[in-house]
C-alpha cells in the first residue's frame, strides 16, 4: 500500500496532503519518497529462491 492510498482517521483527508498533525506524522513515518516500487519481503525471497534453483539446475546439466 502506498502513502497516497491512506486516509487519515483524524481529518478523513489523504495522508499525502498532511492536513493535520496526525497526517503529517504518518507521512513522515512512511517517508517522503515519490511512491516508488516497494516489494514485500516474501516476493524478494521467492525471486531469490528461484534464482538459486535456476543456478543449481544450470550447474547440474552443464
Amino acid at each position: 500500500m502506498r502513502r497516497d492510498d491512506l486516509a487519515c482517521a483524524n481529518c478523513s483527508g489523504p495522508v499525502s496532503e498532511g492536513r493535520c498533525p496526525v497526517c503529517r506524522a504518518a507521512r513522515d513515518q512512511y517517508g517522503r519518497g515519490g511512491g516508488g516500487f516497494y516489494a514485500p519481503l516474501w516476493l524478494i525471497l521467492a525471486i531469490l529462491a528461484a534464482l538459486v534453483c535456476a543456478l543449481a539446475l544450470e550447474a547440474r546439466f552443464a
